[in-house]
This record gives C-alpha cells, sequence and structure tokens, in this order.
C-alpha cells in the first residue's frame, strides 16, 4: 500500500501529520461503503477492564494483538498472545511488568479495516524508517469517564512510546469533553494540539523525534454515558523486544 504523500511530507517535516477521517476512509477503501466499518467500530463494545493502572483506576477497557512484517512479503502475520511491556522510561505510571490484556477477538484482527490500517501505518513506517522486519502492537482503547470522574489517555504524560512509527486512529467519541492531542518535542516545546473528533481521524507520529499526550477527558451531559474510543498501532523495528 502507498503512503499518502501529505501526510508523509508532514512526517518528513514535523514529525508528525494529521489525516482527516474521510481522507483516511478513502485510502483504505472504505470511502463508498459507510456501512462496512459499523461491525469494526461495535467491537469496541467488547473491550475489558484494564486491571494494570498503578493508579488504581478503572477508567480504561482495552483489547491487543501483535502482529509481524517481514520486508518484501505483503501483509502482517499475526503473533501468538504475549503481554504488552514498555520500559519505565517510557511509561513512568505502569512500566516496567508485563501486562496481560484481553487479546483482540480473531475477526476484529483479520477484519478488512485492520488490514487496510496495518498496511498504511506500515507504508508510512517504512517511507520514515526504511524496510525492516516489523514487531508491531495493535491496542484497542476505551477511555471512560463520568460526572466528577474523568478519564485519563495518557495516564502517564507527554511521552515517547519507545517505537519508530505510531499510528492512531479515532473511532468515536461519545458524549465528551476534552481529550486534545498533545505534540512535544523532547524540550518540551509544544508543536501541536488538536482534537481527533470524527470517526478515523488519525495522527501518525515519527515517535523518536516527538512525544504525545492526551488530555483528561470528561462527560459534556454529566447524566449520560460518556467515552473515547481509540485504536492504536505500532511499529517497532526488530522481533519481539
Amino acid at each position: 500500500m502507498t503512503a499518502p504523500a501529505g501526510p508523509l511530507a508532514d512526517l518528513a517535516a514535523r514529525g508528525f501529520a494529521r489525516i482527516p477521517g474521510a481522507q483516511m476512509a478513502t485510502l483504505m477503501g472504505q470511502g463508498e461503503r459507510p456501512d462496512a466499518l459499523a461491525p469494526f467500530f461495535a467491537s469496541w463494545n467488547r473491550l475489558e477492564t484494564d486491571a494494570f493502572m498503578a493508579d488504581g483506576g478503572r477508567y480504561r477497557r482495552r483489547r491487543i494483538a501483535n502482529f509481524a512484517a517481514e520486508p518484501g512479503v505483503p501483509g502482517h502475520r499475526r503473533g501468538a498472545h504475549r503481554p504488552h511491556f514498555q520500559a519505565v522510561a517510557h511509561n513512568t505510571l505502569n512500566g516496567g511488568v508485563d501486562r496481560w490484556f484481553a487479546p483482540m477477538e480473531d475477526a476484529v484482527a483479520a477484519s478488512a479495516p485492520m488490514v487496510a490500517l496495518l498496511g498504511l501505518g506500515r507504508s508510512m513506517a517504512e517511507a520514515l524508517h526504511g524496510a525492516h522486519p516489523w514487531f508491531v502492537e495493535a491496542h484497542q482503547f476505551r477511555i471512560e469517564a463520568a460526572a466528577g470522574t474523568p478519564g485519563f489517555p495518557t495516564p502517564e504524560g507527554v511521552h515517547h512510546d519507545g517505537v519508530d512509527c505510531v499510528l492512531i486512529a479515532m473511532i468515536a467519541r461519545t458524549n465528551l469533553a476534552g481529550g486534545e492531542t498533545v505534540i512535544e518535542d523532547d524540550a518540551g516545546a509544544r508543536l501541536a494540539q488538536f482534537v481527533l473528533s470524527d470517526p478515523l481521524d488519525t495522527a501518525v507520529l515519527d515517535d523518536p523525534r516527538v512525544r504525545h499526550g492526551v488530555t483528561p477527558v470528561a462527560p459534556a451531559d454529566p447524566g449520560l454515558p460518556s467515552c473515547r474510543d481509540v485504536l492504536v498501532l505500532t511499529w517497532k523495528r526488530g522481533a519481539p523486544p
């Protein structure tokens, strides 16, 4: 799959790029099939509570999967279920331990939207860093919030993920206030702050160059359910850590 020229230029110049949801749907081959994404989006209703929050929070639900990709070989091959690990340097709140999250459902991991998003992200990772064997992780996140109880999409703060390329795709914002994506350099200078609002609105990051985070979320109407659903894909050169 060919990476879009405009976002690639932004990645090269600034270390990050934004792609509107309508453009992403077209790139994924879903632009003229609005109902085709519905089963994929609906899978976020079946995530499980993240029980590894060192702050004691129960506001995050998730599922994960991992994949491998080899130079010159199309597609991504799903790997056996394994824990997610981040060094403390990259996640000061939850790093340093193996975290076992619920596996992504097989039908979701093999779905046309997931395959397309993996292909687009890989094309941008390889445009940035060249063709390599890749270890890829896919994270389905739901952050929930209630009146007086905010949710924290990045409780560890603005951070690097410790990978080569990150793709963050909005799935849905439901009765939500806040949740602004923040991009900074290593000196803490603010490079951008924006809201991924529409389905498939996407940010792509050259992770070694920029740090990212998301501001807390709260319900816009305190009497109704509130959540933020996103998909995060990461590419890291080499074999699984």
